[in-house]
């Protein structure tokens, strides 16, 4: 999907109990912050470890008296970004951290990103893809793979098609001929693909990226920055949906 002005028409909709609605979203933002700044596991594994100490939410402090953490350093707004969605100009962000062997970020593909896809199209939300790989070789292949199509201007459909109905495929359809033939199923110019997938750059690229995602605190995934607040996990859509309409009106849109 390629950024614009998108529709006239803005499909804003109308903020229903905004005051609880706030105080239960710092509260989330509290408990994701302590997960999202967790260190990564030092072992090899491919999958996150889980925490070594259970949060204790007796600890934490009330949501009025923590100051929100600003995270938008993570945005690049740089519109030769391949796989951005969105004007590098639009008034919000929104970076997702995923893996394509990941299920949740399979499941918040078919349920959310069709919802935030009209803000897209209106010219409201860019969307900025980094793929941290947490799962191994085989999503590191993925992701190049991705980042190939997108190279063809066809991230959208690519990424569609390895989480096609919400799920993940298996890693055995994520080897480098699958992957190939799944080009060739899209239409795409399967030479070029396949030279952009083997390519230094787009190796080094998807490697940067996993080291910034990590960088970030995003080991696990789906990980979110929208308008610079962190997110951890598939939330429901209505959450992202609210973030999104606070974080227009605080940006005026």
């Amino acid at each position: 999907m390629t950024g614009g002005s998108g529709s006239a028409t803005s499909p804003r909709r109308l903020r229903r109990g905004a005051v609880p609605a706030a105080i239960l979203a710092v509260t989330a933002l509290l408990i994701a912050t302590v997960l999202w700044l967790r260190p990564g596991p030092d072992d090899g594994s491919d999958a996150p470890e889980a925490a070594a100490t259970p949060v204790d939410l007796a600890d934490l402090p009330h949501p009025s008296a923590v100051a929100v953490p600003d995270f938008s350093g993570a945005e690049t707004r740089d519109p030769a970004d391949p796989l951005a969605e969105g004007p590098a100009d639009a008034p919000v962000v929104l970076v997702v951290f995923t893996d394509y062997q990941c299920p949740y970020c399979a499941r918040w593909t078919e349920d959310t990103l069709p919802a935030l896809r009209e803000h897209v199209e209106a010219g409201e939300l860019r969307i900025e893809w980094r793929d941290v790989n947490v799962y191994g070789e085989d999503s590191t292949r993925a992701a190049r793979a991705s980042l190939a199509a997108a190279l063809q201007d066809r991230h959208e459909d690519y990424h569609q098609a390895l989480f096609a109905d919400g799920e993940v495929r298996p890693a055995t359809e994520l080897d480098e001929d699958s992957l190939i033939g799944l080009a060739t199923e899209l239409d795409l110019d399967v030479e070029q693909f396949t030279a952009d997938l083997r390519s230094e750059e787009v190796v080094r690229t998807i490697e940067e990226h996993a080291a910034e995602g990590i960088a970030l605190g995003a080991v696990t995934t789906p990980s979110f920055v929208l308008a610079g607040t962190p997110t951890v996990g598939a939330q429901p859509t209505e959450v992202f949906l609210d973030q999104l309409d606070e974080a227009l009106e605080e940006a005026g849109a």
